[in-house]
């Protein structure tokens, strides 16, 4: 996988709450392209629960609308605002997780609407050999996105293409370089 490059971190008044590496209470997330995903792996705190040990279900709504933005502003090269999100929860996201894997695609496109496929899953298990299982779906969503042209983009909403630092990186490598990440096996 590959690292995106964020293309708003030189500016001065960017703060986003989802990716912003200098927000002090956001969530600071970095993302990966991975062949047709957005991935993105992020690190669950007491500071984030609603219930004891259990991630909030906004702050999950918070992480997975911003792993779906990004697959917007990666693979279609635009901008976009989001319309709709459908989020169902299937089971408890705990804040002791070493991490938890966001995983974004785009499931259809109809004109200037994207409909974009995130979840949150579970850390997964390699075997003897080395192969990886992904982990559970814990939450999942499908977003609707209004696109807009990249001229109105670019020239309205401050958009800037992004790019990937074509270094290849693994998994793990992907998993330790996101802050507050603990050792994933």
């Amino acid at each position: 996988m590959n690292l995106l490059k964020n293309p708003w971190i030189t500016m001065p008044e960017y703060n986003c709450f989802g990716c912003s590496p200098n927000n002090p209470i956001g969530t600071r997330m970095r993302f990966y392209e991975d062949g047709e995903s957005i991935v993105s792996f992020w690190h669950p705190t007491q500071n984030h629960q609603s219930w004891l040990n259990t991630l909030h279900g906004g702050i999950q709504a918070v992480l997975l609308d911003e792993v779906c933005g990004w697959v917007v502003f990666h693979k279609l090269q635009t901008a976009g605002v989001t319309a709709k999100m459908e989020t169902r929860y299937h089971k408890p996201v705990s804040t002791l997780l070493p991490y938890i894997e966001l995983r974004a695609y785009l499931q259809e496109m109809r004109r200037n609407v994207a409909y974009v496929h995130g979840e949150i899953r579970a850390p997964g298990t390699k075997n003897a050999d080395g192969l990886f299982t992904p982990g559970e779906v814990l939450c999942e969503c499908t977003c609707t996105y209004f696109t807009f042209p990249q001229e109105k983009a670019v020239s309205e909403m401050m958009y800037i293409p992004s790019t990937t630092d074509p270094t290849d990186v693994s998994r793990d490598e992907a998993i330790m370089n996101q802050p507050g990440l603990a050792d994933p096996n």
